[in-house]
């Protein structure tokens, strides 16, 4: 689960972190009495779940309380395109309203779950070359980037923080290396308190008062912690998700759009990979990855054909069941009963194998369905691009 840039800066002024002073506006009004209160240069930041805001106009520097509201009224409302939002762009809903930091040098400082260790645990990254996307640095200098691994069973310790620091010039001196150590270890109890699978900042300023701020923020979220942390759960904003998949969340249906034409439906994930790479090895284009898990019910089948025929660029469908917990019988059942209720039409491929599966194909085959039936996995794939065809 991702946040915006004001929620993660509130976490992190809750670890103290320190953070620039400000606070989130929905209209141009409240920018300005927000600028006012500052008083002084202040800087507006369109809040979108999506990287790259400045380059796509969505970040602008006000000198004045009136120059925040002309801001703030250019951003608010408008389609912000980044690299990371696709052509389509996000309406932006509220700005962040803070103040402007007197930047001496730029750093960059981020924690992830490094899980290709022997021993699974959370690393810190960091850099000198902060400002930039530490996907490129790692591209063109990785030599810049200095990584640190925490062993889950000792934890996060003054070693790790003297070693971070000396990798950015900042252990010969005191003051900025016990900032730095605060910081690093408000970062981690983060981390681990709140199931974080992602903490970002970047860029990480030291100013020319000789203070440590995180001047942006960025932090995501293992959904399957969510449960330990209604705070966090709370925080969630389903206008910045795609509409289909706020309702397959809400329904316990994993679904994320793609851009093809052939929606597919499985159980497992390893098997809803598998569809997707066939499909287009046949030469047709997935338009989801939708996986109904090893226990729906009839309900959760239904909703997911929904999902599924309420993507307007889904031209024929593709349902891969191998029954295991989730009985063939028992999809077939479900099949019948959402193509009834929402009157299906598109075109549609079966392929069931497993528990119950002559059941299922029975079951299928009474109905009165106009449906293709396979065998194989690439047999399915080839019959449903020929549908299209």
């Amino acid at each position: 689960m991702k946040i915006h840039e004001y929620q993660a800066k509130s976490l992190l002024r809750a670890y103290k972190v320190p953070v620039p002073n400000g606070e989130v506006a929905d209209t141009p009004e409240k920018a300005r009495d927000i600028a006012k209160s500052l008083n002084k240069t202040s800087i507006v930041k369109a809040q979108i779940h999506a990287g790259g805001r400045g380059k796509g106009g969505g970040v602008k520097v006000a000198k004045t309380p009136d120059e925040a509201y002309e801001a703030a009224k250019k951003i608010l409302g408008m389609q912000l395109i980044t690299h990371q939002t696709g052509p389509e762009g996000i309406k932006v809903q509220k700005v962040l309203v803070e103040e402007t930091s007197n930047i001496k040098k730029e750093l960059y400082l981020g924690m992830v779950v490094d899980r290709a260790r022997d021993k699974e645990c959370v690393v810190f990254m960091a850099s000198e070359a902060g400002g930039m996307e530490i996907e490129e640095v790692a591209k063109a200098t990785p030599e810049k980037i200095i990584k640190c691994a925490v062993p889950p069973a000792v934890g996060f310790s003054p070693f790790e923080a003297r070693k971070l620091a000396y990798g950015l010039g900042l252990g010969t001196d005191k003051s900025l290396s016990a900032q730095f150590a605060n910081i690093t270890k408000g970062l981690y109890e983060l981390f681990v308190a709140k199931d974080a699978s992602l903490v970002e900042i970047n860029p990480l300023v030291l100013t020319a008062e000789g203070n440590l701020i995180a001047v942006d923020a960025k932090i995501n979220f293992d959904d399957d912690g969510l449960f330990r942390n209604p705070d966090i759960k709370q925080l969630r904003d389903e206008n910045e998700e795609d509409p289909l998949e706020v309702i397959a969340k809400n329904a316990g249906v994993n679904y994320i759009k793609l851009d093809g034409n052939i929606a597919c439906m499985v159980n497992g994930a390893g098997l809803a990979m598998t569809t997707m790479d066939l499909i287009k090895m046949a030469g047709g284009e997935p338009a989801n990855f939708l996986d109904v898990g090893g226990g729906a019910s009839p309900d959760q089948i239904e909703k997911a054909f929904r999902i599924l025929t309420a993507d307007p660029n889904v031209k024929a469908i593709l349902v891969n069941i191998f029954g295991g917990i989730l009985r063939c019988d028992r999809v077939a059942n479900g099949i019948i009963q959402a193509a009834k209720n929402i009157d299906m039409k598109l075109p549609m491929v079966i392929r069931l194998q497993g528990t119950n599966v002559d059941e299922g194909k029975k079951l299928l085959k009474e109905s009165g369905l106009k449906f293709t039936v396979a065998d194989g996995l690439y047999e399915a794939a080839e019959k449903v691009v020929a549908l299209l065809k």
